[in-house]
């Protein structure tokens, strides 16, 4: 069964008395092409669970299925279930469940189905909803070994930005902390049904084993990152202490100095690292 063929989508839905979800930012893509290079590019090995958030009617999900050992797919819309259990019936390798993946938890799912096997993570994103759900699979404590997303081009370009470029932001140095991000494919917004008004394209993350940097005060990280891009026109040194009164523009500045950084930097020049060893240099 062609999943990605538009009759056989029409027809699929129309037989389930179901629409597209705008709420649940479903669109469903056209071209075989695509859910294939991203199963491929999803991990680098067969021997692990992959689990897909928002499967839709199951054409990545079959492709997942046919190169891991075992796809566990989350769907949050409970009129796609019966669907889903039709498009993969083939497959005893799949197994689907109607939840929020914002939500459920992702530990004891692990622990059930992994079975001591490496875990990534594959979907296709909703745009509204991309950053939330990132976040919260980085912050869950689970080991995952890769995130595979497609998500709209301009976050794509956002999320795997170096420091310094004008699309570097506060979730490219956060990323950083937990993994590297590449860009792999770009997807036209032609490729889906309905056709969304932007281009999309899809990323891998590759999680860190073993943290690579190593914060003395993660909070105090954080929080730096997230005042350097509230207000990122303003020098480090403004944007930090008008964020954080209880740091001196003083204090600061002697941090950037001792990091061998200028006290007239901005934050979006600095990387993930050189925010690590800021906060450092500030905790003491």
């Amino acid at each position: 069964m062609d999943l990605c063929n538009l009759s056989v989508i029409r027809a699929l839905m129309a037989e389930a008395g179901i629409s597209f979800r705008k709420e649940f930012g479903q669109n469903f893509l056209t071209n075989r092409l695509i859910p294939e290079d991203i199963a491929d590019g999803c991990a680098d090995d067969a021997d692990r669970l992959v689990i897909e958030i928002g499967p839709g009617i199951g054409c990545l999900t079959q492709e997942l299925a046919i190169r891991y050992r075992r796809v566990v797919a989350v769907e949050i819309d409970r009129g796609l279930i019966p669907v889903l259990e039709k498009t993969l019936a083939e497959y005893d390798n799949v197994t689907v469940i109607n939840d929020d993946i914002m939500k459920i938890d992702l530990a004891a799912l692990v622990e059930r189905y992994a079975e001591g096997r490496p875990v990534s993570v594959c979907a296709n994103l909703p745009y509204y909803i991309t950053t939330p759900i990132l976040m919260r699979l980085l912050e869950s404590g689970v080991r995952f070994s890769t995130i595979t997303v497609m998500v709209q081009n301009e976050v794509a370009q956002r999320l795997a930005a170096k420091a310094g470029s004008s699309d570097y932001g506060a979730i490219t140095a956060v990323l950083g902390y937990y993994g590297t991000v590449r860009r792999l494919f770009k997807v036209p917004a032609g490729c889906f049904i309905p056709m969304p008004k932007v281009d999309s394209a899809v990323v891998r993350i590759d999680l860190f084993g073993e943290p690579k940097y190593k914060p003395v005060d993660e909070k105090l990280f954080r929080e730096l990152i997230r005042a350097a891009f509230e207000m990122r026109r303003k020098t480090l040194v403004n944007a930090v202490s008008a964020h954080m009164p209880q740091l001196t523009k003083t204090k600061i500045a002697e941090a950037l100095r001792a990091i061998g950084k200028d006290e007239n930097i901005r934050g979006e020049k600095l990387s993930t690292e050189e925010f690590v060893l800021l906060s450092n240099e500030l905790a003491k």
